[in-house]
Order: C-alpha cells, then sequence, then structure tokens
C-alpha cells in the first residue's frame, strides 16, 4: 500500500509539474518568435504579458463549442483526448531525477516509444470524424509522417541500445554518468536522426504538415474549437515536452550533471533541476527550429524520412555493431 501510495504521489508531482510547465512554454514560444522576428510579442495582459497564457485558457473555455452536423459525434468528441492521454502517460516510466520516477520499468524505452505513437489515433480520429477534407488529409497526412519517421526513430534507438546495453532507461541514464560517455557524442549519428525524427513525431516545423496553415487551413484540428481545440493544443505541447525528456535520457546523461552525484536527499532535488535544465535547452531548440526554419513540401518530408534517416540509421546500426566488437577483440571487454 505504502508503494501505490508512493506511486501515486510521483504522478501527481509529476502530472502538476507538466501541466504548469506547458502555459510557461506557451508563452516562452511566443516571447521568443517575436525575439526572432524582432518584434515586442505579448506584454498586454499582466506584468510584462506574463498572464497572457492565462488569458488564452479563459477565453478558450468560454469559446463556443461546434460540432459539424455530419461529424461522428463519438469520435469526434474522443480525438483530443486520445492525442493528450498517451503523451501524458508516457512520463510514467522517464526517470525525472535520481530514484524518482512513476514507474521503474525494464522494458522503458519500449513503453515510451509505443505510448508516444499512439497519439497519432487522437490526430486521426479527429481528423476523420469531423466530415471536412481539409481535416481528413491533415489526419492522413500525420499517420504517414508517423509511419515514416517512427522507423527512423526506431532505427536510432537500436544503436544507443547498443551502446548502453539496455532498456532500461533507468541503466541507460546511469551508462552516462560521465559527461564524455553521453550517447550525443558517443552516438552524433543516431542523436541527428532521433532529433529530426522527433520533430516530425510531435508535427513540429518544418515538419508540421499534418496543420499546414497554408494548404489544410489547420490541418486535422480545422473544425475543432473551444476547450476540445485547447484539449489538442494541450497534448502538443505535452509530447513536445515528453520528447524533449526522452531526447535528455537518452543522449545527454538524463538527471546526471555530467559526475558522478553524491547520495542525499539535496543531491535527487539537484538532479531533477539538472534534469529540467536540460529538457529545457531542446525545448528552446525546438522552439527556435520553428521560427527559423521553413515547412518542408510533403513529398521532400517522404524523401528525407525514407531515403534519408532510415539508410543513415542502418548504417550507424552497421558502424556501432564492428566498433564494439572490435573494442571488444582490443580491450577483451565491453566498450
Amino acid at each position: 500500500m505504502n508503494e501505490i501510495l508512493a506511486g501515486a504521489l510521483r504522478a501527481v508531482v509529476i502530472f502538476g509539474a507538466v501541466m504548469t510547465l506547458v502555459p510557461m512554454l506557451v508563452l516562452a514560444e511566443r516571447r521568443i518568435a517575436a525575439w526572432i522576428q524582432n518584434r515586442v510579442g505579448p506584454n498586454r495582459v499582466g506584468p510584462q504579458g506574463l498572464l497572457q497564457p492565462l488569458a488564452d485558457i479563459v477565453k478558450l473555455a468560454f469559446k463556443e463549442e461546434i460540432i459539424p452536423a455530419k461529424a461522428d459525434r463519438v469520435l469526434y468528441m474522443l480525438g483530443p483526448f486520445l492525442a493528450f492521454a498517451p503523451a501524458m502517460l508516457a512520463f510514467a516510466v522517464i526517470p525525472v531525477a535520481r530514484d524518482f520516477q512513476v514507474a521503474d520499468m525494464n522494458i522503458g524505452v519500449l513503453f515510451v516509444i509505443t505510448v508516444t505513437s499512439l497519439g497519432v489515433y487522437g490526430i486521426s480520429f479527429g481528423g476523420w470524424a469531423s466530415n471536412s477534407k481539409y481535416s481528413l488529409l491533415g489526419g492522413i497526412r500525420s499517420s504517414a509522417q508517423i509511419i515514416s519517421y517512427e522507423i527512423a526513430m526506431g532505427l536510432a534507438l537500436v544503436s544507443v541500445l547498443m551502446t548502453s546495453g539496455s532498456v532500461h532507461l533507468g541503466k541507460i541514464v546511469e551508462s552516462q554518468s560521465d559527461i564524455f560517455h553521453w550517447n550525443v557524442f558517443r552516438q552524433p549519428v543516431a542523436f541527428l536522426i532521433f532529433l529530426a525524427a522527433a520533430f516530425a513525431e510531435n508535427n513540429r516545423l518544418p515538419f508540421d504538415l499534418p496543420e499546414c496553415e497554408a494548404e489544410l487551413v489547420g490541418g486535422y484540428h480545422t473544425e475543432y474549437s473551444g476547450m476540445k481545440f485547447a484539449v489538442y493544443f494541450l497534448a502538443e505541447y505535452v509530447a513536445m515536452i515528453v520528447m524533449s525528456s526522452l531526447i535528455v535520457t537518452l543522449f545527454l546523461g538524463g538527471w546526471s550533471p555530467g559526475f558522478p552525484l553524491p547520495e542525499g536527499a539535496l543531491w535527487t532535488v539537484i538532479s531533477a533541476g539538472v534534469f529540467t535544465l536540460k529538457a529545457l535547452v531542446v525545448l528552446f531548440l525546438y522552439i527556435w527550429v520553428r521560427w527559423t526554419l521553413p515547412r518542408f513540401r510533403y513529398d521532400q518530408l517522404m524523401k528525407l524520412g525514407w531515403k534519408g534517416l532510415v539508410p543513415l540509421a542502418m548504417v550507424n546500426i552497421v558502424v556501432t555493431g564492428l566498433v564494439t566488437a572490435l573494442w571488444d577483440a582490443i580491450s577483451g571487454g565491453p566498450a
């Protein structure tokens, strides 16, 4: 019973932290966009515009809920929540601090990759159920995009698992306790492939083809308004936080600052701060890229995934295997 209560408490803490970070991230995106474009950004609501996210929430909460006349009402209502739930569930196995995670699973990597890929069902159901050609095309694009880049992401992940020797997220972090053993240095090609695939999975520029305002008005959420649109919006940012946390865990040493931490509760709190800081750096990269690079055409998106990232990831796996075998032969032990 104590273990169940402790797990529930950890879940509440992590859920609260994520839900607090989302509005801060929305404000940060708008301010960073303004900075990049040499303009002011939101500065009316609250001091320096700090209450703008609250104003957005209030606006969406009181906005009229519209359901298209010929929509599939059940799937239309479920779509936003099917997009949000998998993203939030993925946090259950990510170690956000030393010895601090909701569930300690031996197959944590497989769980996260599997759960995060389920979010496409919410987008596809919402796009199809809206009974709109723009929404339908957005849902189809999202499905094809996820299938294409999930393969590249999985292959990049194989190289990391070969280097770390485990699918347990905690052990992957422990294998990177020294900064020179971070997988971003040991597997730079896998890091770049995983990063590009993460952008595609989160439907972020330059891979935001499922919502592409220039072609599809708003894509899969064209027919959504009010709180249902807010949940889709929330799901996108939570998925960004999840993927940033996964990148930190797999490639940037997780909660480790780059050297072994002493024991003690204070150092556990410090490890949480280190993890958060690294995740914020990756999130800044998400925002920076969005307001810097142009959107790909759909054929370019598919060509990059199937003819670029997938073959490169396969070659990286072969090179990783050869280097590992050669190191074992020379040193008499694993790298």
